[in-house]
């Protein structure tokens, strides 16, 4: 069922609000993407569509990005995959988050986070299923997942085998089959399952 989010939420609380969410966990290389949002209004006219990023085709995605990133104050924050592997894939997201929130050139009132944590020292709101519900979190949920995309694109140039411009970085049957014929790199998240496996086989046979 397709929700169409609104400003229900931030209308409750008033004042400046930013939508944070995050794309990147489930992948097995590349970092964790976070962004922040700000609407300078909660009537603004938006003749797009913003929802869930994962709802989006890709056309839609794009051209809510490139709407967001025009009409809204919008940050970004990474962690990369060694921060992953040093702090777990949970905390390694919460300090994204911080990162994009420190970017912001306007502080906010109240930060509206999707899921069920806020990060350390933010004042902040937890909304499960935020994107879902919040105009503000579905568009930081574009804007993080359009970002993350495109370095995933701009990596798979220099690393063609892996096809991580069409699966992400996330592991499909055919990215599975990638590892087990080329090994991994550094841009490889090295506590994640199938790649701790796979480094683990490598040293058995050394």
């Amino acid at each position: 069922m397709k929700t169409n989010p609104d400003f229900s939420i931030e209308s409750l609380h008033g004042g400046i609000i930013a939508g944070v969410d995050e794309a990147g966990r489930g992948p097995l290389c590349g970092p964790v993407i976070a962004a922040a949002v700000i609407f300078p209004r909660f009537d603004i006219d938006i003749p797009i569509v913003i929802r869930d990023s994962k709802q989006l085709s890709p056309h839609q995605r794009a051209t809510a990005y490139d709407w967001i990133v025009q009409n809204t104050i919008w940050a970004t924050g990474s962690c990369s995959p060694a921060e992953i592997d040093e702090l777990n894939i949970l905390w390694a997201s919460m300090r994204a988050m911080e990162r994009a929130v420190a970017g912001l050139n306007t502080v906010p009132d109240l930060y509206l986070i999707d899921g069920n944590r806020v990060p350390s020292g933010l004042r902040g709101e937890s909304v499960v299923r935020g994107d879902a519900k919040s105009l503000s979190i579905a568009a930081a949920s574009i804007i993080a997942k359009e970002t993350r995309d495109k370095i995933m694109h701009d990596l798979a140039l220099k690393f063609p085998q892996y096809d991580w411009d069409k699966n992400a970085g996330y592991p499909t049957k055919s990215h599975l089959q990638a590892i087990e014929k080329y090994g991994i790199n550094e841009h490889y998240r090295k506590s994640f399952g199938p790649v701790k496996e796979r480094i683990k086989n490598e040293n058995s046979h050394d």
